[in-house]
């Protein structure tokens, strides 16, 4: 595989020391609400599906010693916050031709839900923040 210049790489990102500039290096400013795939989706979701990502999702999680940008102290302790985030972002292209950037290690790190909202979104104030809930507000024939 070739490496375009303006490729980003697991082992450029690595050689940035702290939190702040491996986000500096991964942020891409998306807009909340933005289609990624719009009707393509499917795409994508079957992707993540597959048990050659599921495998290779492991083997990253492993790698990146279950931390946050892969940097030690940031462990991430639920399981649920876990993503394995493409450092250059996938089109439907890499989808439909298969495209070595969907499973080569050098394009995923291991990242928190929260730390992947910021570098997708940016700033802390443009990620959705949870809202409040209360008794019955999914039921509103109950209230």
């Amino acid at each position: 595989m070739t490496k375009s210049s303006n490729r980003k790489t697991y082992s450029e990102l690595i050689s940035y020391q702290g939190y702040d500039e491996r986000l500096a290096y991964l942020k891409i400013f998306g807009r909340v609400g933005e289609d990624t795939f719009g009707f393509d989706r499917y795409l994508n979701q079957r992707f993540y599906r597959s048990n050659e990502w599921k495998h290779l999702r492991k083997q990253i999680i492993m790698r990146d010693g279950g931390c946050d940008l892969a940097l030690e102290g940031y462990d991430l302790i639920d399981p649920s916050s876990v993503i394995i985030h493409h450092i250059n972002p996938l089109t439907i292209d890499d989808l439909t031709s298969n495209s070595d950037s969907l499973l080569d290690p050098e394009n995923l790190i291991t990242v928190s839900k929260w730390t992947h909202n910021l570098i997708h979104y940016g700033d802390v104030e443009r990620i959705p923040t949870a809202f409040s809930r209360s008794p019955n507000d999914t039921c509103p024939w109950k209230r």
